[in-house]
């Protein structure tokens, strides 16, 4: 049976969330900004960051594939659901729940940049080095990690997880 150690506290996911839609909104206020979610594990993270926005911004969501039921990255990388919003011209802020090898990210970058945007940047709740295999430039994290399967606001393990309201170190 799967252990469950705490990694971080409602509260403490909550402050750091704050404190980067206070920093993105300082760093857009005078561009045409949108948010592209990374689908599924990011949609707590991004729910809750553009909430705190104080900036007009436009969100649009992506949905990859690489990790399957698998608790490590197949390195296969299908996009299963593109981009809506028209993002020619525009500032792009990219938001991933976790930023683990970087090749999914890597991928998402250069599909984004094919569109013409203005900017790209990269958001992540969790920024972990462990295993990093692509040198992606991550420009806004909330919590650096070095190493664990975490789980919960978003993050899975086999679908299973997201829904829980803090971040937890999955044990097998």
């Amino acid at each position: 049976m799967p252990q469950l150690i705490p990694f971080l506290k409602k509260d403490e996911i909550a402050e750091m969330v704050a404190a980067v839609a206070q920093r993105l909104s300082s760093d857009y206020k005078d561009s045409e900004f949108v948010v592209i979610g990374v689908l599924k594990g990011a949609f707590m993270f991004v729910s809750d960051l553009v909430r705190g926005l104080t900036i007009p911004v436009e969100v649009d969501f992506v949905r990859v594939s690489s990790y399957g039921d698998a608790a490590s990255s197949s390195g296969t990388i299908r996009m299963t659901k593109e981009l809506e919003l028209d993002i020619k011209g525009k500032d792009v802020l990219i938001v991933e729940d976790i930023i683990d090898t970087g090749l999914t990210l890597d991928y998402i970058v250069n599909y984004v940049k094919s569109f013409s945007p203005k900017s790209v940047r990269i958001c992540a709740l969790l920024d972990k080095r462990e295993r990093r295999m692509s040198d992606v430039p991550v420009d806004y994290a909330c919590c650096i990690v070095e190493k664990g399967f975490l789980v919960g606001y978003g993050l899975d393990y086999a679908e299973k997880y997201r829904n829980l309201p803090e971040i937890y170190d999955l044990k097998f």
